[in-house]
């Protein structure tokens, strides 16, 4: 952003995303909120935000769905890992307006998409490309006395590094042991934002003075990469983003801003979460009151006279047999249903049971026709032909033989 200094600069920011923030990362940049801390959202311009590439799906289910399809791999990632990043591109509101504004930001960020899939290392890896122009710039607004939007990208991917799996010792082949099995792109956000060796003009590795490698910030390759990419485009009046800045695509004011932002977006979820587990305890409290006035009834039923017998009214009859009957119809219930879940554990195992079986007597079946699908199938098609011609060959021999 720029810093009253009359330099328009280009920006680039990674964020990791762990699964219990992607759902609200969604709603922000997918719109699908009711309301927004961030009063500088205009709904009536949301209709103006571009998608490079539009989600079929959720971001879970999308993700998901990579797995599902082999296109990514989870093998060996840890329950707590951040599985998704989220790259925002992003340049002064003021550069947009001296260029034309809407339209030309559109072809930037068009161009910015296309630095993103090379970053990402490919579009099938990108869930969500879409920008924001319905985020008004009070500031500039103000100062113009026009609307002004500040226009910027957010892209959300599946961060994922090439990995090698090798044949292992107690492979049957020696031959192959140790050899390349196969390439899996594995999910990773640590190897995919590691730290590279920085280099000098010459591109020789710059060292320490004890001979290590100076090592340069993921995030400020990707900020340099950027930039280059915009550059080779065509967009030589911007400059890079300030290196060695907390928030570096920000001015100071806006970096607090946005952290308030957070803040209040935090605690806004966590009301909305409290305010659930709050109705779920009042539904659960007036049960719990309609069960005991039920009960203080009940204890209210007869009275013992002066001879020790209990009297009772008709009505006060008429009312315990009716909730007699209907706790003998609920413990029946409870029975059957008790019955139905014994039932279905026991089908349960009865077909894990199946299953694995089944699995054991076909896996080197199903192994080769991963390794080998063409041949597999060419094969089956030869039995079932050579059955069909064995079936057929007496009748036909037989016939012959009657015509001779």
């Amino acid at each position: 952003m720029a810093r009253n200094d009359g330099v328009d600069r280009v920006t680039a920011r990674n964020v990791n995303l762990a699964d219990t923030k992607i759902a609200n990362v969604q709603r922000h940049n997918e719109r699908e909120k009711e309301s927004y801390v961030n009063s500088d959202i205009v709904t009536e311009m949301t209709p103006f935000n571009v998608h490079y590439k539009k989600p079929n799906d959720t971001y879970e289910n999308n993700f998901n769905k990579m797995v599902e399809d082999k296109i990514i791999s989870t093998r060996g990632l840890k329950a707590d890992a951040k599985k998704y990043g989220e790259l925002v591109f992003d340049v002064n509101s003021a550069y947009f307006f001296n260029h034309g504004g809407y339209e030309f930001a559109k072809k930037f960020y068009e161009d910015a998409y296309k630095a993103a899939i090379e970053i990402v290392g490919g579009e099938e890896y990108i869930i969500s490309a879409v920008m924001h122009a319905d985020e008004r710039n009070k500031a500039m607004s103000e100062a113009l006395g026009q609307d002004v939007y500040h226009y910027h990208l957010h892209v959300v991917y599946v961060p994922v590094v090439e990995k090698e799996i090798l044949w292992s010792k107690r492979c049957k082949d020696e031959n192959l042991r140790g050899t390349v099995k196969e390439k899996i792109m594995q999910v990773s956000s640590s190897k995919k934002w590691i730290s590279k060796p920085a280099l000098d003009e010459n591109g020789n590795p710059v060292l320490q003075k004890n001979g290590k490698p100076v090592l340069k910030k993921s995030y400020s390759v990707l900020q340099d990469d950027f930039y280059n990419y915009i550059r080779n485009a065509g967009y030589d009046d911007v400059e890079r983003g300030e290196r060695g800045s907390s928030e570096e695509h920000l001015t100071v004011t806006q970096f607090k801003v946005m952290k308030e932002t957070e803040k209040l977006e935090a605690l806004e979820e966590k009301f909305e979460k409290s305010e659930s587990e709050y109705q779920s305890l009042v539904d659960k409290t007036k049960v719990r009151k309609t069960v005991k006035k039920g009960f203080d009834e009940i204890e209210e039923i007869g009275k013992t006279n002066f001879f020790g017998k209990v009297e009772m009214t008709q009505d006060d009859c008429t009312y315990l047999k009716e909730r007699a009957k209907m706790s003998l119809i609920q413990e029946t219930q409870i029975t059957e249903l008790k019955n139905k879940l014994s039932s279905a554990k026991k089908d349960i195992g009865i077909w894990k049971k199946r299953y694995e079986a089944l699995y054991e007597q076909t896996k080197e079946f199903l192994e080769a026709v991963k390794r080998a699908p063409e041949k597999i199938k060419n094969i089956i098609q030869q039995i079932l032909h050579t059955e069909k011609v064995s079936a057929h060959t007496p009748r036909e021999k037989h016939k012959n033989d009657v015509e001779h």
